[in-house]
């Protein structure tokens, strides 16, 4: 990579207590010792990287869409993300938009085919881990109706008195099912099926 890419570093910690000279240091001397010169920081201190909204991340984002990143320098890749789904999607998104990412602390450098390899096999394992969780999930819910419990929230009971009243008044479906707290599914079918206007009822 020539020395006038326009590199972004950003450097991450999750707490106020911490601080991200460590990182700025390194990345800095990096940098120089690369050739870099068009380098812009971009610093997040006391934020999660569990976050997806982050103020420094999301002016850095910003640039990247906008075509003003060429190589994106972190000392860590979980500076980037906390879990491997969320950092395989910002890895595609940076490869979409030509953007090199440099990690120092484990040494990856997706301008080379060794990055790009581990790139692969970071994806691979995402899917892999996303499928565990699914099928961590079904076994749960197989399990919890084996012992006879409700998956999902409560279902409230059709109050149909109270949604004659409403009707009578001339409160729509939409309206009743949120007086209600029901589904509008429901009370459609409550209107087409059940509900008899008062001048039928008065006329028997």
């Amino acid at each position: 990579m020539a020395g006038n890419h326009k590199v972004a570093i950003y450097a991450r910690v999750s707490t106020d207590e911490q601080t991200v000279d460590p990182q700025l240091r390194d990345l800095r001397e990096y940098a120089a010792n690369r050739g870099w010169r068009d380098v812009q920081e971009f610093v997040d201190v006391g934020v999660s990287g569990a976050k997806d909204s982050r103020p420094a991340w999301n002016r850095l984002w910003d640039a990247i869409q906008k075509g003003r990143v060429k190589v994106l320098f972190v000392h860590a890749l979980d500076r980037l993300g906390r879990s491997l789904p969320h950092l395989v999607k910002i890895l595609s998104t940076l490869v979409e938009r030509d953007v090199v990412l440099v990690s120092f602390r484990e040494n990856i450098d997706l301008s080379t085919s060794t990055g790009r390899m581990v790139a692969g096999l970071f994806s691979v394992l995402a899917d892999y881990e996303l499928s565990i969780i699914r099928e961590r999930t079904k076994a749960g819910m197989r399990a919890a109706r084996a012992r006879g419990s409700q998956i999902g929230p409560k279902k409230r009971p059709f109050d149909a008195d109270k949604a004659t009243r409403l009707r009578d008044q001339g409160w729509g479906q939409i309206r009743i099912a949120r007086e209600l707290g029901v589904g509008v599914g429901r009370v459609n079918r409550w209107v087409k099926e059940e509900y008899v206007p008062p001048d039928r009822r008065t006329s028997r």
